[in-house]
């Protein structure tokens, strides 16, 4: 199922695995081209969806702005589109920030939710990724990185390779090699990410919910994680070592992850 007309949207969408149903829900600047090793663990134990965000990717290009709201259209069209009443869903940093959204504007559609290294917006904000486009492309890169894992110096990086290999694969969010309309995209979902706001509509939120965070995390502390707790009438806080990317350098982390889905 290359694409799918979702809420008006053409959107890329991919299909793997066998078990419950899960939904996908990417981070920022990332497109299914990027993450073929987290949705290949995620296929082992679901039935997994995922799609690149509208102008990102291989969806459809965009020419204007879109809101929070907005992307959680796409999410509902999309399970629309498949036919799906009810799911399942993770979401990863911006991801946790859609899933937030459309988890507060359908919650009779979820069956669990799992948030991972994301934050609800108001007082308790994912750090500004578009403060960094001014900067020049080396300091830009050496930022990324240490907001990903606050420890990741090139002296951490050279001491400890696994998360070296880490931080090559996945980046910093860099636009860097994207077609003038995916630049576009890239540009509006910082936009959409940078005015995402759900954190008194928390409470609308009624399925199981697992929060997680690195505790060296320089994107979404633990306190954005906290805060979305607060306010969940059925979340459960965790958080594990390691950064952004905690799930892939806390060996606790993932098993945590699935069993908090039903995997």
């Amino acid at each position: 199922m290359p694409t799918l007309c979702c809420n008006g949207i053409d959107l890329h969408v991919v299909r793997a695995g066998q078990g419950p149903r899960l939904l996908y829900c990417n981070g920022s600047g990332a497109t299914l081209a990027a993450v073929p090793w987290l949705l290949n663990r995620l296929a082992e134990r679901f039935d997994v969806v995922a799609f690149d965000y509208r102008g990102m990717g291989a969806s459809a290009p965009i020419s204007e702005p879109y809101a929070m709201a907005d992307a959680a259209a796409d999410v509902a069209g999309l399970l629309d589109a498949l036919g799906w009443e009810h799911t399942v869903m993770l979401g990863w940093s911006f991801g946790g920030m859609v899933a937030q959204e459309f988890a507060v504007s359908f919650p009779e559609r979820l069956e669990r939710l799992a948030l991972l290294s994301t934050s609800p917006g108001g007082a308790f904000p994912s750090f500004r990724l578009d403060t960094l486009a001014d900067l020049p492309q080396q300091q830009r890169a050496a930022r990324s990185l240490q907001l990903l894992d606050q420890r990741w110096t090139p002296e951490w990086l050279a001491a400890h390779p696994a998360d070296a290999a880490l931080a090559k694969r996945i980046g910093g969010g860099e636009s860097a090699g994207l077609s003038e309309s995916q630049q576009r995209g890239w540009c509006f979902q910082l936009q959409a990410r940078k005015d995402h706001d759900v954190l008194e509509r928390l409470g609308k939120i009624t399925c199981p919910t697992f929060v997680a965070n690195g505790r060296c995390d320089g994107i979404a502390p633990v306190a954005n994680g906290e805060a979305i707790v607060a306010r969940v009438p059925r979340a459960s806080l965790h958080s594990y070592a390691g950064g952004h990317a905690f799930f892939e350098q806390d060996a606790s982390a993932w098993p945590d992850v699935i069993a908090s889905l039903g995997g």
